[in-house]
């Protein structure tokens, strides 16, 4: 029986174990899906070593950077965007091979594409991570000019402290990768002049659980238009099926 998986630390919410063995079960394929919490991002070693039936993985927080290095090859995007969520593991005689890709910029691409007006032209991307990289990849890929937004002094970055109303009216479309609002701390929310927002914003949050975060909540009571990151996900499961089973 195959095997597949998810890697990060800590695994408390994962979507994709249950829409995995969801679609096994029902499409009658022979395969299982568990989660790999794993405390550091060199126990990947011993988890592709003591699963030789494991076919694929996707990477979460806090990894999606980390493991790069413990990859035989990237996809052109992946190395592109510098970052994984989709790790294709085969074998060639003794010799396991993991392949990196990513397929957070296409789940993120064509879930908010259809939301994009005329004048939806800049965006302001929360966070540094793994996710921001790819988010920041897939809105220069449609045209926007990017920003990203950081807590602390780095170079390329706006702090948070001076998004002002005249940036939010600029930069309209605003782009939530931090875990800021997500359950359990869904009181919380990244500190921005949301009095500034009107029908013109777009706001998407990566989040997922809740389904509306208190960003998106204080955005809609502006007039925003809000998304959530529940169909990204879909795209991106799809996404990752589709890289483990094609034909390099």
């Amino acid at each position: 029986m195959d095997k597949y998986g998810l890697i990060g630390y800590p695994l408390v919410h994962s979507f994709s174990i249950s829409y995995f063995n969801e679609k096994f079960e029902s499409e009658g394929i022979d395969a299982t899906y568990e989660n790999f919490e794993i405390p550091t991002v060199d126990d990947i070693l011993e988890v592709v070593e003591t699963n030789p039936e494991l076919r694929g993985l996707n990477v979460t927080i806090p990894y999606k950077e980390k493991v790069i290095s413990y990859l035989d090859s990237l996809s052109a995007e992946a190395r592109a965007i510098g970052a994984v969520n989709v790790i294709k593991v085969s074998h060639k005689g003794k010799k396991t091979i993991l392949k990196g890709y990513n397929s957070d910029v296409i789940g993120f691409t064509k879930s908010i594409e259809p939301m994009l007006a005329p004048y939806h032209k800049k965006a302001l991307v929360l966070g540094t991570g793994g996710a921001s990289k790819a988010i920041d990849f897939g809105l220069k890929s449609l045209g926007l000019e990017t920003i990203k937004v950081s807590r602390y002094e780095r170079t390329d970055t706006i702090q948070y402290e001076n998004i002002t109303p005249e940036v939010i009216r600029e930069y309209n479309v605003i782009v939530n990768c931090t875990p800021c609002g997500m359950y359990p701390h869904a009181d919380e929310c990244p500190i921005l002049p949301y009095e500034a927002m009107d029908e013109h914003t777009l706001l998407y949050d990566l989040i997922y659980n809740p389904d509306e975060t208190l960003f998106m909540k204080k955005g809609k009571a502006q007039g925003a238009v809000v998304k959530n990151g529940l169909e990204m996900l879909l795209l991106q499961a799809f996404a990752s099926w589709e890289f483990w089973n094609k034909e390099d």
